[in-house]
């Protein structure tokens, strides 16, 4: 008998064989009825597969008595109460790692293309105006220019490396200090204030909820760039619309908002940010890494009870082998 899975939100055609291939599949995407379903299979259903955005909501996993394992695909599971799966010995596994260089790459392809004002000149060139050498408008380097990192974890030291190249100046917040070259400081603020750019990378959830907000914003000032590539409940949204609009925060490239899909249309005219849908670690490579990370966790777990990539949260309660 295969063990009752539920499928949480879609997942790609590759991974979605692979888990057929060892579970029974009920996917939320096709319950009409979520509360009769539960009802009716809540007591089989053994894991989960879901994602970062889609989580597990609190009030369905209640409704799972017997749930042993909730497979995360994606690095952020703050979508996914951990402290409360771990207390009744369901295990939570996430996706690090397989992401870091992407998801880097995507930071700095933000950070060049503010900076470079790619959109603008694209643009400027469609439209007919360029008239000779030099006829666009001139951008900054990034060259050897100050950048912050908020969240010096696996994704921010590859970011960190990879700035290296540029000859970056490197410096970094986090709640505790690391054992790294890289300067630290102990107050957001004080970072922003000294950095050309802020690179935010940290995880979300409660604890880091608007931890950019209207100070951070106006510390890094009009000659300051803001990157977020983590989660949009990091930066104060509404804060960083108005100081752009104002001119109080020179420029912006973001990957996440704070309502995804939905993005403030205040943004959308501006030349000065950079816009994208959330997709960070979205190449075929990567992707692909992640989602069998996610069906590895599972098929490890209904094997030998062991699991590759738990999160922190569930450490003490987890088997790696």
């Amino acid at each position: 008998m295969k063990p009752d899975l539920l499928l949480v939100g879609g997942t790609t055609p590759r991974t979605l064989s692979a888990l057929e291939e060892r579970f029974t599949v009920h996917r939320t995407t096709e319950i009409a009825d979520m509360d009769a379903f539960l009802a009716e299979k809540g007591d089989a259903i053994l894991g989960v597969a879901t994602n970062g955005h889609d989580g597990l909501a609190p009030e369905v996993m209640a409704r799972l008595p017997n749930l042993e394992i909730i497979s995360c695909y994606g690095v952020g599971y703050d979508a996914i109460d951990a402290k409360a799966a771990a207390a009744r010995g369901i295990v939570v596994t996430h996706t690090p790692d397989v992401l870091n260089a992407d998801v880097a790459n995507t930071a700095i392809m933000l950070l060049l293309a503010v900076s470079r004002r790619l959109l603008r000149d694209d643009a400027f060139l469609r439209a007919g105006k360029w008239t000779g050498f030099g006829g666009a408008p001139l951008t900054d380097s990034i060259e050897g220019r100050k950048v912050g990192i908020l969240g010096l974890g696996r994704i921010g030291e590859t970011i960190a490396h990879k700035l290296s190249v540029f000859n970056c100046e490197i410096a970094y917040h986090t709640r505790t200090r690391r054992d790294t070259p890289y300067r630290y400081y102990d107050r957001l603020v004080d970072l922003a204030r000294d950095v050309d750019y802020l690179i935010v990378i940290t995880p979300g959830g409660a604890a880091t909820r608007k931890l950019v907000n209207r100070e951070v914003i106006e510390a890094l000032g009009p000659n300051g760039t803001l990157i977020n590539i983590a989660r949009g409940s990091v930066v104060d949204e509404k804060e960083l619309v108005a100081a752009l609009l104002d001119g109080r925060l020179g420029a912006a490239g973001l990957d996440v908002f704070e309502d995804e899909p939905h993005v403030p249309q205040a943004l959308l005219p501006l030349d000065n940010v950079i816009l994208l849908p959330h997709v960070g670690s979205a190449t075929v490579e990567t992707r692909r890494a992640m989602g069998d990370l996610t069906v590895e966790n599972l098929v490890r777990y209904f094997t030998d009870g062991t699991v590759t990539s738990p999160v922190p949260e569930c450490a003490a309660i987890a088997k790696t082998g």
